[in-house]
């Protein structure tokens, strides 16, 4: 939802978080629920800080997880995460 920058493709939020100094964001690439995304980052965490995953790998796990419970997809296929992948 950003806009294009000749030669820069698309910027938005997610970007401006990294060239703040973020080292990775997580984030929506379309509209999802607030029920289904609280669910989903409660077992990212989960993943993240007890299992001590690394944030792309507590992410599919947590994906992994809402799959089994919901197989559509549409709810939890929406999160990817950008910047730096270890």
């Amino acid at each position: 939802m950003g806009h294009e920058i000749r030669g820069e493709g698309l910027v938005g939020l997610p970007q401006a978080f990294l060239y703040a100094g973020a080292a990775r964001v997580v984030v929506s690439m379309w509209k999802v629920h607030d029920r289904s995304t609280a669910e989903l980052f409660a077992t990212f965490y989960r993943h993240l800080l007890k299992e001590r995953k690394t944030p792309s790998a507590a992410l599919r796990a947590a994906q992994i997880e809402q799959w089994r419970k919901q197989p559509g997809g549409y709810q939890w296929a929406a999160f990817v995460t950008q910047g730096r992948w270890r």
